[in-house]
């Protein structure tokens, strides 16, 4: 996607942007400079060329991760030295936390450019972990309003109740400020593990308590699943449903990123959190301005042809003013989706991965 040639450019992609005066959430084209952070509107399958907001990097605070959000784990606050407040949320935890740590970066060196010393940010080696008390950190994520939210949860075909990702974990406690680091949250919740505050659900935390030393036990994994121990009766706890799509959602994520999809109606073009798992093999795509976490569509790649389309020209059953970077995909019944990557070095990526499952 085409960006302005004139500005030091440090970072560029979609992030979801929640709105000042109606709190909605829409997908936005963000571009990073080393002074500011700019927004754009799509249009279609086309950026638009005129900015439509900025936010200023200079003393700006970034929470990250920001947890008030009960089904947008994934989204970090900036708040400007004005005290005006943006909530951004990435497609994965790791495009998150790439994104603070780029903007943290930026700011960091704009303080030092004017003078500042980088010294106000706490010291990892002051953490008191030795002088935390286990029985003070459960009652907190125990908490029915603060707390941990519980979910169901789905490994290997089986639905989980009543549990929590250890990712999830890693990020409360980095939220809740009861540790600095996410290294640090993992030996807490170590802990809390080994103390039986918290139990292992599912195979693959259950695995890494059997086969780990102390320090590894706790995972900071998505897929590793955790509940809390069965002598506490969790309020507030959500009830098992059967999901006629448990399978399908039940494989391993390999790849998650925001492309933008032809509807097939409309034909209008619209951003999509697309979600690639293998074993089973099978692509879903998600609204991202929704808070839900059940997919608007998706189908197995089991048979599907997969094939790059050219840039010159529009390609036959494309509508709008694209920009390139465009893929097909036809199924096993013959349905038609054309897909549009933001950078040609993302569609590569995209068309070796679902390739490799197809």
């Amino acid at each position: 996607m085409d960006t302005d040639k004139q500005v030091n450019i440090l970072r560029e992609g979609f992030l979801v942007k929640r709105g000042h005066v109606v709190q909605n959430w829409k997908a936005r084209w963000f571009v990073l400079t080393p002074d500011k952070l700019l927004y754009y509107k799509y249009e279609g399958s086309k950026r638009d060329s005129c900015q439509r907001g900025k936010i200023l990097l200079k003393d700006c605070v970034i929470t990250c991760p920001f947890l008030e959000y009960e089904n947008r784990p994934l989204v970090m606050k900036l708040q400007t030295k004005h005290g005006v407040d943006h909530y951004l949320e990435a497609c994965s935890r790791e495009a998150r936390d790439e994104w603070a740590a780029d903007i943290n970066a930026a700011v960091n060196n704009l303080q030092t450019t004017n003078g500042k010393s980088k010294t106000d940010k706490p010291d990892p080696a002051e953490s008191q972990l030795n002088n935390i008390s286990l029985s003070k950190v459960l009652d907190s994520m125990y908490d029915v309003h603060s707390g941990i939210k519980l979910s169901n949860l789905v490994e290997q075909g089986s639905t989980y109740s009543n549990c929590f990702s250890g990712s999830a974990v890693v990020d409360w406690l980095v939220f809740m400020q009861l540790v600095l680091t996410r290294v640090e949250a993992v030996t807490l919740a170590s802990a809390l593990l080994e103390e039986g505050f918290l139990r292992t659900v599912g195979q693959k935390s259950v695995e890494a308590l059997r086969t780990a030393g102390l320090s590894a036990q706790f995972m900071d994994d998505s897929t590793a699943l955790y509940s809390f121990s069965d002598s506490l009766k969790k309020r507030g706890s959500v009830k098992a449903e059967t999901s006629l799509s448990a399978v399908e959602l039940s494989g391993k994520v390999i790849k998650r990123g925001y492309l933008l999809k032809q509807g097939h109606r409309r034909k209008n073009w619209k951003v999509r959190l697309f979600v690639l798992r293998s074993e089973p093999a099978f692509l879903h795509y998600y609204d991202p301005t929704k808070d839900d976490i059940s997919p608007v569509g998706g189908f197995s790649l089991r048979g599907c042809l997969v094939s790059s389309l050219e840039d010159n020209g529009v390609p036959s059953g494309v509508k709008g003013n694209v920009q390139g970077n465009l893929f097909k995909i036809i199924t096993q019944t013959d349905t038609h989706y054309f897909i549009q990557a933001p950078t040609h070095q993302e569609k590569m990526d995209w068309l070796d991965a679902m390739r490799s499952q197809c």
